[in-house]
C-alpha cells in the first residue's frame, strides 16, 4: 500500500510539472512516466487516461473553491431572505475574499493548470463555470435588493457582466501576481470598489 501511494504521488508530481510546462494538449504520458521513474503500465493502474490524470490533479482544488464560494453566497442569500441588513457585511465580504484568495494561493500551480493550461480537457472552460455560479447568485441578490428598494429588475446582461468582473479579479490576480502577500494587500481595495459599484445600482 505504501509503495502504491508513493508511486501515485510520483506520477501526480511528474504530471503537474509536465502539464505546467507543455499544457494539457502537448503533455506526454510517456514523459510523465519517464520522469516519475515508472512504466506506462503503472500509470494505467492508477489513472484511466490523460483526462483522468489531469482531473485527479485539479478537481480537488476546484471543488474546495466551489464549496468556499457557495458558503459565502449562501450567507448573503440568507440575509436577503431575512430582510435584516447585516452591518458587518462589508467586513465579512473582505474576510471571505481573503480566505478564498489564501486557498487559491495554497494551490497556486494547480489553479494555473486549470485556468491557463487546460485547453483540450474538460476543464478548458472552468472559469465560465465559476462565472455561472456567481451569476446565479447575483441574480438572486439583485432581484431581492431591487424589490426591497422598489426598483425595476436589473437586466440579465448587467448581472452577467458583474459576475464576470468578480471572477476575473481572481483570475487576473493568479495570472499576474505570484505573491500571495501582495495579492492580499490589493484585495481589500478591490472588494470595496466592487461592493460600492454594486450598491450604487440600488440607489434611486
Amino acid at each position: 500500500m505504501k509503495d502504491e501511494k508513493e508511486t501515485r504521488e510520483k506520477l501526480l508530481a511528474s504530471a503537474r510539472q509536465e502539464f505546467l510546462e507543455k499544457g494539457y494538449m502537448q503533455a506526454s504520458l510517456r514523459s510523465i512516466c519517464k520522469n516519475a521513474g515508472v512504466t506506462t503500465g503503472a500509470l494505467y493502474f492508477f489513472f484511466q487516461d490523460k483526462e483522468d490524470l489531469f482531473t485527479q490533479l485539479v478537481e480537488p482544488t476546484l471543488q474546495k473553491l466551489r464549496e468556499y464560494i457557495q458558503q459565502h453566497f449562501q450567507a448573503e442569500q440568507e440575509e436577503i431572505k431575512s430582510g435584516v441588513p447585516d452591518e458587518t457585511e462589508d467586513a465579512d465580504d473582505i474576510k471571505m475574499t481573503r480566505q478564498i484568495l489564501h486557498a487559491m494561493y495554497q494551490n497556486y500551480d494547480i489553479l494555473l493548470l486549470a485556468i491557463t493550461r487546460s485547453q483540450g480537457s474538460k476543464y478548458e472552460y472552468c472559469v465560465d463555470e465559476f462565472v455561472a455560479i456567481a451569476e446565479q447568485h447575483y441574480r438572486f441578490l439583485a432581484d431581492g435588493m431591487a424589490a426591497r428598494a422598489g426598483m425595476e429588475r436589473i437586466d440579465d446582461y448587467t448581472i452577467h457582466w458583474i459576475a464576470h468582473m468578480q471572477i476575473d479579479v481572481f483570475v487576473h490576480m493568479l495570472q499576474h501576481e505570484p505573491s500571495e502577500e501582495r495579492a492580499q494587500q490589493y484585495i481589500a481595495k478591490i472588494v470595496n470598489y466592487l461592493v460600492a459599484g454594486w450598491m450604487s445600482l440600488f440607489v434611486k
